[in-house]
């Protein structure tokens, strides 16, 4: 039986939204392409109606991820400029979070897969360098410092300094030295600009 276009694009989809979630879970290596289908709910034998290579899916699935990331930090900033609120500050506060912390599947991709990411080929570098940089301005549009080299600057220290609490935080089998990291990096976010020179 034929499959419709509209049933192959809603397909693709589904796998991409698999993909997204379990390369985060499990790694990049963690899962295999019939697991990755199955999940999806489809045989494997579909894959390559969709994709030419693990490799692409990868590629593809760290966009899907770095996107719907970016579309939840726009949200959470909305909101909260909504309520009058620090949009930056909101966004920090929703990445600090144990619940972020304890859902790496649903959560940022640089934290689950950074080191992994530095690993892999062309597509999947690339992916992740244009979701890095979109992240990057939009958290620049958002720094409360005047000049646009000292936003970009804020925003690429505070994203370093996001992920990388994401990841110790992760990495650590104590919750009380996960919960620690999260909140002094939390703490030193909020900190005031130095005074300029």
């Amino acid at each position: 039986m034929k499959v419709s276009k509209e049933q192959m694009a809603e397909n693709r989809e589904r796998i991409l939204d698999a993909a997204a979630q379990l390369f985060r879970e499990k790694g990049f290596d963690g899962i295999g392409v019939a697991d990755l289908m199955k999940s999806a709910g489809l045989t494997h034998g579909g894959f390559y109606g969709h994709f030419a290579s693990k490799d692409e899916l990868m590629a593809q699935a760290s966009g899907r991820a770095l996107e719907r990331l970016q579309s939840a930090w726009a949200a959470i900033a909305r909101e909260a400029t909504e309520r009058g609120q620090d949009p930056l500050a909101a966004i920090e506060t929703a990445y600090l979070s144990p619940r972020h912390r304890d859902a790496p599947g649903q959560g940022c991709l640089l934290a689950a897969l950074g080191g992994d990411a530095a690993r892999q080929g062309t597509a999947v570098r690339q992916a992740v360098t244009e979701g890095v940089r979109a992240q990057v301005e939009g958290l620049a549009t958002l720094a409360p410092v005047r000049t646009k080299a000292a936003r970009r600057q804020r925003a690429l220290a505070d994203y370093a300094s996001l992920v990388g609490a994401m990841v110790l935080a992760r990495a650590v089998d104590d919750e009380a030295l996960s919960n620690e990291i999260l909140h002094a990096t939390a703490v030193s976010l909020r900190l005031p600009e130095p005074a300029s020179r």
